[in-house]
């Protein structure tokens, strides 16, 4: 019988917990706070996602009923719904946005040798943004339209191992394009997106900065061709040109020449039209790199399903943001962890396995690897014998 520490404390063994203590001083999140910490607040929380807790009162029934292990698996203060309520409505949500930057910077060097499908040399980001319905009476202030709430997660997503580099939560009512403002730019990296970022004032301050875009145009983009090149249309392409911008103010805020490709998906029977400042990549590259960007929609398709953001709990803004970024950074953790351990399981898989045993007391890699290796304890502690049978 394995005599170590719980699944869960071993997970928790991950943390860089001087790091997580910086960004609470920081914001001075444990001022007055006699035994309930911040620490306590993000275990409390991180169990419900790993759970897939309902409730608070759930996350409160179920720690009460595993008291005898709560000490053992990092827990220090008092387990009580209202205790953890004030805390997500009171204590500060950068808290846990400073700290889950550190730990996706912390994957993001884990997985910078992985490879996407395709062999480049620069860095590839997707971006894209996804709503997270809300009710307005019950969240009002995440007002989006009328009779409708909702926040918005803005995503730039690291294609090597799909970790998201940049998030930003805003209201619903902030257009996508918006976050282009302060997305940070790396010179020399190729950012991915759809039509809704096709905005020229924007896009130039990308090439300005020495980075390359990905984006599809619209219909009421006015190009004009000044030379094209050849292309194999035997995989799809229709047409490689180098075109500049006709419309006044289009044209006014993006002055440099740009680059068309048309591209034909026979499976789905649609056409696309690419709009790229990125010259010297072959054009079948440009359309590869764009149905890559599929990778930030199963990022969300995956975070919604399988972690705790598409209902909350509590109802204020911070408690909201809070839940979120917790949220993000047990996804992150799990990436590390499953890094780290050299583990081959999904990390779909690899919640599955650690809902169900997270109090158990068993070596984490042998969980992980599913393995049918036991471990033995010795035979120095049993007591010889005194009379020989």
């Amino acid at each position: 019988m394995n005599k170590g520490n719980t699944v869960f404390a071993q997970i928790m063994d991950f943390l860089p917990k001087r790091q997580f203590r910086r960004c609470v001083q920081r914001y001075q999140g444990n001022n007055r706070i006699r035994s309930f910490t911040c620490f306590d607040q993000f275990l409390c929380m991180a169990f419900g996602q790993l759970t897939y807790r309902e409730s608070l009162r759930d996350i409160e029934c179920c720690l009460r009923a595993m008291d005898q292990k709560l000490y053992h698996s990092g827990f220090r203060g008092n387990i009580s719904k209202s205790t953890l309520a004030d805390a997500n409505e009171n204590r500060d949500w950068r808290i846990y946005r400073d700290f889950a930057h550190y730990l996706i910077g912390n994957a993001r060097a884990l997985y910078a040798d992985d490879d996407f499908g395709l062999q480049l040399n620069e860095t590839v980001y997707a971006l894209d943004a996804s709503t997270i319905d809300l009710c307005l009476s019950v969240f009002p202030w995440a007002r989006f339209r009328k009779t409708k709430g909702a926040v918005k997660l803005h995503t730039l997503v690291d294609l090597k191992g799909n970790i998201p580099s940049f998030i930003d939560i805003t209201d619903g009512k902030v257009h996508d394009v918006n976050v282009l403002d302060s997305l940070p730019i790396e010179s020399g990296s190729i950012y991915v997106m759809d039509r809704g970022y096709l905005d020229f004032n924007r896009l130039f301050n990308i090439h300005q900065s020495g980075a390359f875009f990905v984006t599809r145009t619209k219909t009421n983009t006015k190009l004009k061709r000044l030379y094209s090149n050849s292309v194999d249309k035997t995989c799809g392409l229709r047409c490689d040109q180098i075109v500049s911008l006709t419309e006044f103010y289009a044209k006014k805020a993006y002055q440099e020449k740009l680059r068309r490709i048309k591209y034909f998906d026979s499976e789905n029977n649609r056409h696309f039209v690419f709009l790229t400042n990125h010259f010297k990549l072959p054009a079948f590259t440009i359309t590869e790199l764009y149905r890559c960007r599929w990778q930030v929609e199963l990022f969300f398709k995956w975070i919604k399903q399988h972690l705790r953001i598409k209902a909350f709990y509590g109802t204020s803004e911070n408690a909201v943001k809070t839940q979120i970024w917790i949220a993000i950074s047990v996804y992150v953790l799990v990436a590390i962890l499953k890094k780290r351990m050299s583990v081959e399981l999904s990390l779909y898989t690899i919640l599955q396995l650690l809902s169900l045993t997270l109090f158990e007391k068993m070596p984490l890699l042998q969980l992980l690897k599913m393995s049918t290796y036991k471990n033995e304890s010795g035979n120095n502690h049993i007591q010889l014998k005194l009379f020989d049978s």
